[in-house]
Formats: C-alpha cells, structure tokens, sequence
C-alpha cells in the first residue's frame, strides 16, 4: 500500500497559537496558597478529543464558553480560544480578577472589528458560517446594533438561506458580508453572489482563512492521486467535517476519524490511500493514522 498525504494538512497558525499558549500557562502555572495552579480554558481549547484529553490530564479545566455558571476563578489563568469570545465575557472574567490569555486568531480579531466599525456606521452585518459556531457567536457579538438604522446582524449557512433574508425585505441596502474563517469559500461565493443582487450598497470581506482554501485545494490535488482518503480530526470541527464532505465528492471512499484505531476495514484493501487533517489535528494522530495504514491495520 502506498500512503500519500494532503500537501497542506493539520494545526493552522490559530489552533497552533492557542495550544502553545495552553502549553505556556499549564507549564507556568504554580502552587499558590497551597493550593495546585489553575488553568481553564473557555470552552473546549480545540476541536480535537486526544488534544483536549492530554491537556486536561495536566490540569487544564473547561469553562462554559458563554460565560455561565464560573467558578472562582480570581488569581487563575484563563485561555481564550481561537474562536474567541464576547466583550461581556471579557469584562466579567477580568471584574472576576482571572489572568486572561488571549489566544483568539488575529483573523478572527480582525472580523470583529470589521463588525464594530461598520454595523456602528449603521450597516447591517451578514456573517456566512455555522449559527452555532463559537466564532461566528464572538463576531456578532461586537456588532452596535441600532434599530433605526442598520446595524443588526445576521447569520446565513448556505445561498438558500441568503436568498430567504435578501427576499424577506428586512436587509438593508447598506450591508457588510463577511465569514467564518473555516466556511466553505465555493458557498461563500454563491452567498456573495445572492446578496449582491440585492443589496447595491454590499461591501464584502472574503474573511475566510487562507489556510482553510489552502487544505481545500491540497485535498483536490491528492483526490487524483488515490483511491480513497481518510479526513483524520475531531468529529465536532467544522472546518474537518467540511474536508470530508469535500473528500466525500472527489473520491470513491472517504472517512472521518478522529484516531487510528476508528480506521474501516475497505482502506486496508487499496492500493493508494491518501491522507488529510483538520486545522486541529495534531501530527502524532496524524502519523499514527498513517503508520496503521501501512502495517495494513496490525496493531
């Protein structure tokens, strides 16, 4: 069997930030009144089981992202993902006296400000991503909403919802169109084109990360190589989950794992198989997929 893999693949730039900064804070986090250093993170650091296990087998404990239920948290460190968080979240952790680390993707830093500047010049805001992605949460959480002119937000998963919204008559001809660092950019592109025809004042900002087009387009490339391919990363990650929807169209076979040991018994029967990840997937999942593969599945 030979095993190719993805030319792009793995931690981007954000998720390798914010584990480094986890790493840092754990390293760093010393006894103080007796009692062990603390470190949380708001919500789940990464989506990535074996990541999450690891960090809090050293002591790493996961706060509700939205802020809820805290415990005391004064004197702690606590990490801010990649994904970011809300402005009221910050000042309750910092009234709360925690050490904030802030380990939220410049990318994503730059849409909320885009979001703030704009929505407070009265544009409306069209966020393309997962409604219930932590990071869209954080972007339209800096929107200055003012209901007589503009600045309210919205949020689209696909071009059919676009075309509902721009139908309805509720958006404004002053509107901004940004998205989800991980969304899909050929539905960002359809959104674009469905809103444009209805907003004439439309500004867009193709926000979505240069790593996500870049796996993309690695995952095109190794579809011609193979038979089948095996998208490894965490089950609850929307940028892996669309690799292997992505996968799914180029190949015969196409799997999501998130560990060596959920590899199906049909990859150990070709000839080529080839391999991506997720923006969490850690090399060490990686390699381990990849090393099963060719012992043709003996542990």
């Amino acid at each position: 069997m030979q095993v190719i893999r993805a030319s792009v693949m793995g931690f981007c730039m954000g998720v390798k930030r914010a584990v480094e900064k986890a790493e840092q804070a754990l390293d760093g986090a010393a006894p103080a009144a007796g009692l062990p250093g603390r470190v949380f993170s708001l919500g789940p650091l990464i989506h990535n089981p074996t990541v999450l296990s690891d960090f809090e087998a050293r002591g790493l404990t996961i706060l509700s992202p939205d802020g809820s239920g805290f415990p005391d948290v004064r004197g702690a460190s606590v990490i801010i993902r990649a994904h970011g968080t809300t402005p009221r979240v910050m000042e309750e952790l910092e009234q709360a006296g925690a050490k904030v680390i802030d380990a939220t993707c410049p990318k994503v830093h730059l849409s909320q400000k885009r979001v703030r500047e704009w929505s407070g010049r009265g544009y409306d805001i069209v966020i393309a991503g997962d409604r219930n992605h932590g990071e869209v949460t954080s972007i339209a959480s800096f929107a200055v909403a003012e209901p007589q002119s503009g600045g309210r937000v919205f949020v689209v998963q696909d071009a059919a919802e676009a075309a509902r919204l721009a139908a309805g008559g509720g958006l404004s001809d002053r509107c901004v169109l940004i998205a989800q660092t991980t969304f899909s950019p050929a539905e960002f592109e359809r959104i674009r084109c469905v809103l444009e025809e209805r907003a004439g004042g439309i500004r867009v900002f193709n926000s979505i990360c240069s790593a996500t087009m870049e796996r993309q387009e690695a995952l095109r490339a190794l579809a011609a190589q193979v038979e089948g391919i095996v998208v490894v990363g965490g089950k609850s990650s929307a940028n892996t989950r669309r690799l292997y929807e992505r996968a799914k169209s180029l190949v015969p076979l196409a799997d999501l794992i998130e560990d060596a040991s959920m590899l199906q018994p049909e990859f150990f029967r070709l000839e080529r198989v080839g391999i991506t990840a997720g923006a969490s997937t850690p090399e060490a999942v990686v390699k381990a997929v990849e090393e099963r593969l060719l012992q043709g599945g003996s542990r």
